[in-house]
């Protein structure tokens, strides 16, 4: 394969950090920054008959004196979750919502350890982690998911003993947006929460109770960033053959984006539901061997099966295939040796996003009110060991528009 400087397009990207960077330095929140150009609501404001109302982040109590009571809801264990948690709580914690505090390390800590750290060491005057609030039915367990959501459902009409629900992951945002309750709820860490039918669309989540972070076309941006750089013919992705498969894995953008740039796509399906850990794991390995052998790029999609655990055994297969490849979910596994994502290392542009929208949502907002458009920074993540391995020498223009820049393969 021949590599290739890329276009005007991705060249345009330091001046597009510049003016982010600009946002940022005067003051506009995060939502702010993320709003859509289109004529769209921005996320403070929620459009009533009458007039727009501006709804303000600053701490406030209930209207009893009594503070929020806060629920979540996972589908199980992944890697994104518990960080996407904690920079939601940093977020809460820059507004002024809770105290400082030092959470776990969000890498090495479940999302039900950090909660339960939070319920019992969290200081705020308005906001309370409830300690029986945390809701998971197993590890993404098929079986237990019915129970589970007709438990929580049942406390949320009956009890009515929690004000918000976080539910991280597309199986919790499907779970709460489609039962029939009222109690605010917020959506986290889904890779398309229109195609998951978690929300109506873009602009509006088609339920007054729920708000989803959206991020219009991600994936397709993601691939003609991947094919821009590096001309692939045929693209290597790995998922599991489901509905939710296809939507962690961001399938239809790819194949919109196949069809667009005239690319073929090299599948193989790996199961992630109703399979332990360590056989998510194993799948993964072998897809991603699979796909390396056909391919002459890849695109790391996310799956569960994809862990700190399996990476390492996954670059490596790559490296030796002299395979250049891209990560879906973020800059983390390019310092593990992917070679290159769009850069969001700490999560923390997602957290007070979120935060703000809670905010707002305590100072009287309905959630179907406020924009749930968020558009990511415009950085680039590079490992420059991994593109020496492959035999890749970046443009200029790359390394100019790349805010992490790696120089080694694995945990180093």
């Amino acid at each position: 394969m021949t590599f290739r400087s890329i276009p005007m397009s991705l060249a345009q990207l330091p001046r597009l950090l510049s003016c982010t960077a600009l946002a940022l330095a005067c003051g506009w929140s995060a939502s702010a920054v993320a709003a859509d150009p289109a004529p769209t609501t921005p996320a403070n404001v929620a459009t009533t008959d009458a007039s727009p109302r501006v709804f303000p982040v600053t701490p406030t109590r209930k209207p009893d004196g009594t503070r929020w009571r806060l629920g979540y809801l996972q589908g199980g264990d992944y890697g994104d979750y518990p960080i996407i948690l904690s920079a939601i709580v940093r977020g809460m914690i820059t507004l002024g919502w809770l105290e400082d505090l030092e959470i776990p390390d969000a890498r090495i800590t479940s999302s039900q350890d950090i909660w339960a750290f939070l319920a019992t060491k969290a200081k705020s005057q308005y906001v309370e982690f409830v300690p029986d609030g945390y809701y998971s039915p197993g590890n993404f367990n098929a079986k237990l998911r019915p129970e589970v959501r007709d438990a929580l459902t049942a406390r949320l009409n009956d009890k009515r003993d929690l004000d918000m629900m976080i539910a991280m992951g597309t199986w919790a945002g499907q779970d709460l947006a489609r039962a029939q309750i009222t109690v605010p709820t917020i959506v986290a860490s889904t890779s398309d929460p229109v195609a998951a039918g978690i929300i109506a669309s873009t602009d509006d989540s088609g339920r007054d109770h729920v708000h989803a972070k959206v991020e219009p076309e991600r994936y397709q941006r993601q691939v003609q960033l991947f094919h821009d750089i590096v001309p692939f013919k045929r693209l290597g992705i790995v998922y599991e053959n489901s509905a939710e498969g296809r939507t962690f894995g961001g399938v239809d953008a790819v194949e919109q984006m196949a069809t667009r740039l005239g690319f073929a796509i090299e599948a193989c399906h790996a199961p992630f539901n109703n399979v332990t850990p360590a056989e998510a794991m194993q799948g993964a390995e072998a897809c991603y061997a699979k796909v390396a052998a056909k391919a002459d790029a890849v695109y790391l999609t996310v799956h569960r099966g994809v862990t700190s655990q399996s990476l390492g055994p996954i670059v490596d297969t790559l490296l030796k295939a002299r395979l250049p490849s891209f990560s879906m979910l973020g800059s983390d596994e390019v310092r593990r040796g992917v070679l290159m994502s769009m850069a969001q290392a700490d999560y923390s542009h997602v957290g007070l996003f979120h935060a703000e929208v809670m905010a707002r949502i305590f100072h009287g907002a309905k959630p179907r009110e406020l924009s749930q458009i968020w558009l990511s920074p415009a950085e680039i993540a590079i490992n420059l060991k991994a593109a020496e391995i492959i035999g890749f020498d970046p443009p200029i223009d790359i390394l100019l528009a790349s805010d992490e820049v790696y120089d080694s393969v694995g945990d180093k």
